[in-house]
């Protein structure tokens, strides 16, 4: 054939076309496979990947149970117009049908079409007589060798799909009865379906004149398959992978005459070698060298993939097709060899190559992070380890999924395998995150030295046709006027109609008549190499790190991939390593084809699903673990409560008693005293709180060891699931404090500035301090952050609107009786009679109170953010503040709420919690207009200020000096009236200052009025109520003590502190006397 054929067959380009159309082809064959076959094989994704919307439901009916025997027992010759008693149920289904089965039918069509143009190309190079060479025309055998695996995969697959007769066949049959004839490409598609029964036998024989080329591309692959099968010995001699083995070499740019086989998956390679021996096997018994790489390559794997989880079974497959042929009684016994040596050696092989690439991996991690410089020129080197490692974990999944019986099943099982997916995740973030270095490096490289070699070259070719001799000129005028300029603005490049052109070259240079031959002229093929490398590094290196790093194999094999996460979790030194898992889940995205859209929805939730349950699951074992620390820490701390100290001063005291009696009495265990978990005879001892600390640092680090990652275009933060976790288990933590402040075993001292719990007979003692004070806020606040203070104000928030919703059924209940209490307070009679028509009384004050508890607890804890923001962000806390004292009440009440907003998010306290009134404003508005919702807020605070006299009935209601508040915690009823009361009138654009006036003076009145009350009982606290007045004034920024002396004169507080001091030092004097 003519070069001028050459040239017009485009054989570079119809490789590249067939080759991508061919795995849309085969995955399509794939998803029909797992729709159909539901009850012959399981899949990962079998209910996921298989829209249940695509299962034709007709199938399945029993009427059409004769309709399908028959279509199948008489395929492809079915007989439509004379079958009406067999095909009835078709008939009357026929749109449906129709429907139903378009795409599946189309998509064997689809295989027909493909099987075509695949002949016609591979047909076309035999005649062309193209030479292939791995090392010399990469892409042209790449992809020659890649074209006949994808098209026997895609005839396997179809062989596998069990009711693909009928499927056709109910097709067509529909098709004529509702067009009156048969689908066009029924008889060619018939027929092929028959052929490829047994598939290997027909493909075989289609191969057969396609042996000298398939077998020539696979002897160039010898030399580098011996040396990429290397065992780890061979590896850690020639210090593969090492960076600092040759100091003075460590610039050098890592070269090799053929750059992308360093980086070729040894699976590819398998799986070459395999099928490509298997169709063409008649070379095996003529030719010694085919015969060697042959026996090597079975050697290596039990199982090749085909796509996906669908493997082909190499051995027993093999070995069934060369029992049935004639004079292949040597090549069987060489394959029961050479699988015995698999199953007894290549477990143990793998094995140590993975523990080799777990330390040579590290090394070179370590080394490019701490020198990034060096990744310009040792790329190479990075690639290689993605590479090497995505083939080690690739054959250890498939063949853990696969090899179900085996006398060494830890040669299938890596509790390691965690660190190996981590170095991988290291390295391909390295490269993204110092890419500018590699494309400043390359980019020279390209334009000073690639440039200038090739154009030597081509001077000295003998002979260049004009078609190559215009390729190669533009590639030296491409590479020629490059400069550092397109890096540093960010240029983007584009090099993929070089790397074509070169293809295109390959092809033209490959057939037997070319006048410029390529295997003639190896330095050419040498340097065009090394120039698609460093293309490559200026513009596909996202692609490079798919083509050498992706492990969406995961998506087909989760039972394998969670198996391995649940082996990490054990492992407690690999726990630092399990962000590997959530990380890998972004791979799934590579998974997709354009000819098969609809997957990419299933497998998006595959890969969020299984993101979200790793990083759950690690949040909940971090959480666990902060807790178990909690927990051992207070059994240590309560070694040292008093109590268990008898012990030791009763043998003190008998010691001569003790001395007396050597061995302890039964039963009676000899107790260590506190400290003694820290004295140890080695450093080999590890007491469980080391553990717990080993466990909690190692799941720290993974927690945190990537800010965020992107999945299906989803943005993830690991961090924050770990907040949410901790906030879930803090905000339990917090309901119990607040329940027992509610229940008043636990008070609010404005004193300790903690909570403070009261000592109870009979009852375990609870130190609140020690979980409440101003360290514990802080470090509340540290480890929440802002976001999770956010969460839990909302949480708080939530708790005290539900006691708002509460509080307002309440007043709408006592509505009359407030109105008239409202316009006559200051008539003693009158309100003598209305006070004891009100009904829930305490009900309303115990409400408040429990409000006034949670905002008391929040401002704490916001201070505890203020210290720790001004801690971490001073530069920001000034001017927020700043911003804060601008506000006047004049201000725009929107411009206050946003300033507010700011600064409560920094934990500045403010006069209107805007966080309250965003809580009362999205409670569900009943039928009520807003002038009645105000009446209810003003009725509220006259509910409470006649209220507040029934306080003094209760014993706890006493006033304490020394914790600065009251044992019931009615001092915090101050905050809840005047942040309730702001937020309230805030939200109904009424003036605060007005209210809070109104409820200072009602409060008076009733306060006042209990000076003519004549039983003790009522008044036995009137003193210690009488202070909430001042601490009313003393909370709120809106009155004042002037205002207060107008009401309730200064003199009778100042009585009123004389007495409750008077009072605590008399109740103290007997405790000190006795």
């Amino acid at each position: 054939m003519s070069l001028t054929s050459a040239y017009q067959h485009k054989l570079a380009e119809k490789l590249t076309i067939l080759n991508d159309r061919g795995q849309g082809v085969l995955i399509r064959m794939y998803n029909i496979k797992k729709n159909r076959n539901q009850g012959i094989e399981r899949s990962c994704l079998q209910e996921t990947c298989s829209d249940p919307k695509s299962k034709p439901p007709f199938l399945l009916e029993k009427s059409m149970e004769s309709s399908v025997k028959y279509i199948n027992k008489k395929f492809p010759n079915i007989d439509v117009r004379n079958s009406t008693q067999h095909l009835g149920p078709v008939h009357r289904e026929k749109a449906e049908i129709i429907r139903f089965l378009t795409n599946y039918y189309q998509s064997f069509v689809d295989v027909m079409e493909f099987r075509d143009h695949v002949y016609e190309l591979l047909n076309t190079i035999d005649a062309c007589q193209c030479h292939f060479d791995i090392n010399l025309n990469f892409d042209f055998t790449r992809s020659y060798l890649d074209l006949i695996v994808t098209y026997t995969s895609v005839i396997l697959l179809l062989s596998r799909i069990e009711d693909r007769r009928i499927l056709i066949g109910m097709y067509n049959c529909a098709h004529e009865m509702l067009h009156g004839h048969g689908d066009p490409s029924f008889a060619r598609l018939g027929q092929m379906v028959l052929e490829y029964d047994h598939p290997l036998k027909k493909l075989t024989e289609e191969f057969g004149p396609h042996t000298k080329a398939v077998s020539g591309a696979l002897l160039s692959l010898h030399f580098l398959f011996v040396r990429r099968n290397q065992g780890a010995e061979q590896w850690r001699s020639a210090q593969l992978l090492s960076l600092i083995s040759t100091p003075p070499a460590m610039i050098n740019p890592a070269n090799s005459d053929t750059m992308a086989c360093e980086y070729l998956s040894v699976e590819v390679m398998e799986r070459w070698i395999i099928i490509g021996f298997l169709l063409c096997h008649g070379c095996l018994n003529s030719n010694s060298q085919c015969q060697k790489l042959w026996k090597l390559c079975l050697q290596g794997s039990l199982y090749i993939t085909l796509i996906r989880e669908d493997v082909l079974q190499v051995h027993k497959v093999t070995e069934d097709l060369f029992s049935s042929l004639k004079g292949y009684g040597k090549r069987v016994a060489d394959i029961k060899e050479s699988k015995e040596h698999v199953i007894a050696n290549s477990g143990q092989f793998h094995c140590q190559r993975r523990q080799f690439l777990r330390m040579a991996v590290k090394e070179l991690e370590s080394v490019l992070a701490d020198e990034p410089g060096l990744l310009g020129p040792k790329a190479l080197f990075a690639f290689m380890a993605l590479s090497f490692i995505r083939d080690e974990v690739t054959w250890l999944v498939r063949h853990t999924e696969n090899v179900t019986k085996t006398k060494t099943p830890e040669d299938y099982a890596d509790s390691s395998i965690a660190e190996l997916l981590f170095l991988l995740e290291e390295i391909r973030s390295l490269v993204r995150r110092h890419i500018r270095v590699i494309q400043q490096y390359h980019l020279q490289y390209l334009a000073r030295f690639d440039a200038l070699v090739l154009s030597d070259i081509i001077q000295n070719l003998s002979v260049c046709p004009e078609e190559e001799s215009i390729i190669m000129s533009s590639f030296v005028s491409t590479l020629s006027s490059l400069n550092l300029k397109q890096v540093d603005n960010g240029e983007k490049f584009e090099f993929s109609g070089l790397r074509l052109d070169w293809f295109r070259l390959q092809a033209y240079t490959s057939v037997a008549k070319a006048p410029l031959h390529l295997h003639e002229n190896p330095d050419l093929a040498k340097v065009m190499n090394l120039i698609v490398f460093h293309s490559r590094m200026l513009d596909s290196v996202e692609k490079l790190l798919v083509e050498t790093s992706d492990l969406s194999t995961f998506c087909f094999h989760l039972r394998i991939f969670e198996k391995m996460f649940a082996m990490t979790l054990e492992e407690p030194t690999m726990l630092r390593y399990a962000i590997a898992f959530p990380l890998i889940c972004a791979h799934f995205v590579h998974c997709t084809h354009e000819m098969c859209p609809e997957e990419y929805t299933h497998l998006k939730n595959h890969g969020l699903h299984h993101c979200n349950s790793f990083l759950e699951e690690l949040a909940k074992q971090t959480s666990n673990c902060v807790l178990e620390i909690c927990a051992e820490q207070r059994n240590l701390s309560e070694q040292l409560l008093p109590k268990h100290c008898a012990t030791t001063i009763s043998k003190a005291k008998n010691k001569k008693t003790m001395k007396q009696r050597q061995t302890p009495r039964k039963g009676e265990p000899e107790r260590d005293k506190p400290g003694a978990e820290s004295h140890r005879k080695n450093r080999s001892i590890v007491t469980n709180m080391d553990k717990l600390h080993l466990n909690l640092t190692e799941l720290a680090l993974t927690m945190n060891h990537v800010f965020s990652f992107s999945v299906f275009g989803h943005t993830v933060f690991p961090a924050e699931y770990l907040s949410s976790h901790l906030e879930a288990r803090l905000n339990r933590y917090l309901e119990s404090l607040l329940r027992q402040a509610s229940s008043g075993t636990i008070i609010l001292s404005p004193a300790m500035q903690a909570f403070v719990s009261l000592p109870r007979e009979g009852e375990q003692n609870f130190s609140a301090e020690e979980f409440s004070d101003i360290s514990e806020m802080r470090a509340l606040a540290e480890l929440l952050g802002p976001y999770g203070m956010k969460f839990l104000s909302e949480n708080l928030m939530w708790h005290v609107t539900s006691q708002i919703v509460e509080l307002k059924k309440l007043v709408v209940e006592n509505m009359d009786i407030l109105v008239q209490i409202r316009s006559n307070f200051s008539k003693p009679e009158l309100m003598a009679s209305l006070l004891p028509q009100l009904t829930g009384a305490e009900n309303v004050l115990k409400r408040m109170t429990i409000i006034g508890v949670i905002l008391s607890f929040r401002a704490m804890a916001q201070e505890g953010l203020r210290e720790v923001f001004s801690s971490h962000c001073p530069f920001l806390m000034g001017p927020i503040e700043c911003l804060k004292e601008f506000v006047t009440p004049d201000t725009d009440i929107k411009v206050t709420l946003s300033i507010f907003e700011l600064a409560s998010a920094a934990g500045v306290g403010c006069d209107i919690d805007p966080a309250l009134v965003a809580a009362i404003a999205n409670l569900k508005a009943d039928t009520s207009s807003p002038e009645e919702e105000y009446k209810v807020a003003c009725l509220l605070l006259i509910f409470l200020a006649v209220s507040l006299p029934l306080l003094a009935t209760d014993p706890s209601s006493f006033y304490s000096i020394e914790k600065d508040g009251y044992n019931n915690n009615i001092h915090c009823l101050t905050k809840a009236i005047i942040q309730v009361s702001a937020a309230l009138f805030t939200l109904y654009n009424k003036n605060i200052e007005t209210h809070l006036k109104e409820f200072l003076v009602v409060a008076s009145v009733s306060i006042l009025q209990l000076g003519q009350e004549t039983d003790k009982l009522k008044t036995r606290n009137r003193e210690s109520i009488s202070l909430l007045m001042r601490l009313v004034v003393e909370e709120s920024s809106f009155l004042t003590l002037d205002m207060l002396e107008s009401c309730f004169p200064y003199v009778l507080l100042r009585n009123a502190y004389r007495e409750v001091s008077r009072a605590f030092h008399l109740n103290r004097v007997p405790a000190s006397t006795h």
